[in-house]
């Protein structure tokens, strides 16, 4: 029995592969249901016994939190997606503030084939928080996968605007990122291109503008300008005079010559740093 596939193709690959988008922030399931799939084809007896006994503790109405936590997790692991739904929604109507609790729910109805169910539980969480980045990525790929496209960037674009007008916050930058690869699996690379240096100058410390970019140019065949951006997303590092090992297998795996670290006494050449557009739009 296999665990659900929780994979977003193609919208997210080329960063997550480079290590450059924010984690999903998506509370304690998404850190723990890995675990109890490893294990479901070594010890599926043991872990049906496990979800039996935690759940006639839960008819019992004696399971703890950390319980019903398990409960989830082995159900899903023992590709149970009904009875996991079923626990799962009182959980989230009980708790409309733990909007991860609603967005594990979308993703078993998005993984059971229930597209219009799952956009209606990610339209609950945006109704309450409408810049949740987790939400509107899973919202995008469930409009991308309905040839809605025009209508997942619009979306995206005005929760970015919100996020990044009249004060920059925080979330603007994963906005951002997902705009952006939006914006490349679209094909329009020079809008793309505009996000990613937006959001290198509005977030000077932060390497994952650059690093996008970097992939960006990259997957055009612009292989020095890659390398630029790649050095500049360096220079953003806790030490730039140190080895930068991920910045460095990266260049390796396209072929690049490798960011070395200068030599102890010299000054690195200083390669441009894409400029911010201004808070104008892309």
């Amino acid at each position: 029995m296999a665990t659900p596939n929780r994979s977003r193709p193609g919208l997210w690959s080329s960063l997550v592969g480079a290590v450059v988008l924010l984690a999903a922030a998506s509370g304690w399931w998404f850190g723990h249901h890995q675990q109890a799939g490893q294990g479901v084809h070594r010890h599926s007896k043991a872990l049906i016994a496990e979800a039996v006994r935690l759940r006639q503790r839960l008819d019992r109405q004696e399971a703890s939190a950390a319980e019903k936590q398990r409960l989830l997790e082995l159900l899903i692991a023992l590709d149970r997606q009904d009875q996991a739904i079923s626990l799962l929604e009182p959980l989230a109507d009980r708790e409309p503030d733990r909007w991860s609790l609603r967005l594990m729910l979308a993703e078993l109805r998005r993984d059971r084939g229930d597209r219009s169910g799952a956009e209606r539980e990610l339209r609950m969480i945006l109704s309450r928080k409408p810049d949740q980045v987790e939400a509107l990525q899973l919202m995008t790929l469930l409009k991308l996968e309905q040839g809605h496209g025009a209508a997942a960037e619009s979306e995206v674009r005005q929760a970015y605007e919100r996020a990044s007008r009249p004060e920059t916050k925080p979330e603007a930058l994963g906005l951002g990122l997902l705009l952006a690869e939006l914006q490349q699996r679209r094909g329009q690379n020079i809008q793309a291109e505009a996000t990613y240096s937006r959001l290198a100058g509005l977030f000077p410390d932060d390497q994952r503008p650059l690093l996008g970019l970097a992939l960006l140019r990259h997957q055009l065949g612009q292989n020095k300008e890659a390398q630029e951006a790649l050095a500049a997303a360096r220079r953003r590092s806790a030490d730039p005079n140190r080895a930068d090992p991920i910045l460095d297998k990266l260049a390796a795996s396209w072929g690049l010559e490798p960011l070395r670290a200068p030599s102890p006494g010299t000054t690195p050449p200083k390669q441009p740093e894409p400029a911010p557009t201004g808070r104008q739009s892309p």
